[in-house]
């Protein structure tokens, strides 16, 4: 299958665009490295040893977003492309609304002058909003708490209203939990330009001394050690997630929403831990005030999930930790 993958540089495109051309599909990646970096290109080649189609540019540019469809004939979209910090949204509310949103039209615009039916959609668990108690699953009401999560909220909404419209649209709407963890070459891996808004690169980057000390935010929590805990997931078994939902993309009538997590919670300390041993290293930390908006537990019910896609998680915690650090040490060589 030709497949055009939008944001494909980024940390899970990558990964994702390994998982496919390791699967026989031919990959074109659109994106403008507003986050990522064009290298990871060659490294994605290095991985696979197939060559990838790269097409340089910004999905909010209408006109090169329809080129982009009218010389390529795609048969399905992931669509990874936009921004996806929640501080920086809570800032630049109307820069993420015309980004991601405006940036996602001109895809849907492109798909229908171009006959194309089939996406997979880059969703988050942030449309759970803070009222749903844990685990979450796909019939809960959804609302978000940042412009971030909005502009996911929003995209599904649209999705699913278009694929309604349309009335012969295949559309996976993909709510990840907390990818972290890196490829097995240690050749990509999350590489956040700045300061990290993540847990992991966050944990990695005090790790390898680019940053003296882990904020752990909030440790008054509801959990068992005060701290948030959230539903963390190998980012390759995530890129199997999109591989799984490619797969059954047929079988999709309209917009379906799915949840890739563990169904299993850690804590911010447990992650911190748990780090600490896989990779035989002490990590700083010192406990700061809560963030605004931040919940106590967030975890995954991942039923939908494995019985109409027939995904589930194989990589341990230990896995995640030191894929994470295997990566990084290797950036700092």
């Amino acid at each position: 299958m030709k497949v055009l993958v939008t944001g494909g540089a980024g940390f899970i495109g990558s990964h994702t665009c390994v998982e496919l051309l390791e699967n026989g599909h031919e990959v074109i990646i659109f994106d403008n490295f507003y986050n990522s970096s064009p290298d990871v290109i060659e490294r994605i080649e290095k991985i696979t040893g197939k060559s990838v189609k790269l097409v340089e540019g910004d999905m909010c540019d209408a006109e090169t977003v329809d080129k982009l469809f009218k010389d390529n004939e795609f048969e399905c979209i992931i669509h990874f492309a936009g921004l996806k910090a929640v501080g920086e949204s809570v800032a630049k509310p109307v820069f993420y609304y015309d980004t991601n949103i405006g940036g996602t039209l001109n895809i849907i615009k492109a798909m229908q002058k171009y006959d194309v039916k089939k996406l997979v959609f880059s969703s988050s668990a942030t449309v759970y909003g803070m009222n749903n108690v844990a685990p979450y699953n796909e019939t809960m009401p959804t609302s978000a708490t940042n412009p971030y999560g909005w502009t996911k909220l929003m995209i599904e909404q649209i999705l699913t209203d278009t694929a309604k419209a349309q009335g012969d649209w295949h559309i996976a709407l993909l709510r990840y939990f907390n990818p972290i963890g890196a490829h097995s070459s240690g050749l990509i891996g999350e590489k956040p330009n700045g300061i990290p808004n993540n847990l992991m690169p966050y944990i990695t980057q005090v790790a390898a001394g680019k940053l003296e000390c882990l904020n752990v935010f909030g440790d008054d929590y509801d959990t068992h050690d005060g701290t948030g805990v959230r539903d963390y997931i190998h980012v390759c078994d995530l890129a199997i997630g999109h591989m799984k939902a490619l797969n059954h993309i047929d079988e999709i009538d309209g917009a379906r929403q799915f949840n890739l997590g563990t169904g299993v919670g850690y804590s911010v300390l447990d992650i911190v831990k748990a780090f600490e041993k896989a990779n035989d290293i002490t990590i700083n930390y010192k406990i700061a005030p809560r963030r605004p908006g931040d919940i106590a537990t967030c975890f995954a019910d991942t039923k939908r999930a494995y019985d109409e896609l027939g995904f589930k998680t194989e990589r341990s915690l230990e896995d995640m930790c030191q894929s994470s650090w295997n990566f990084v040490k290797n950036l700092y060589k």
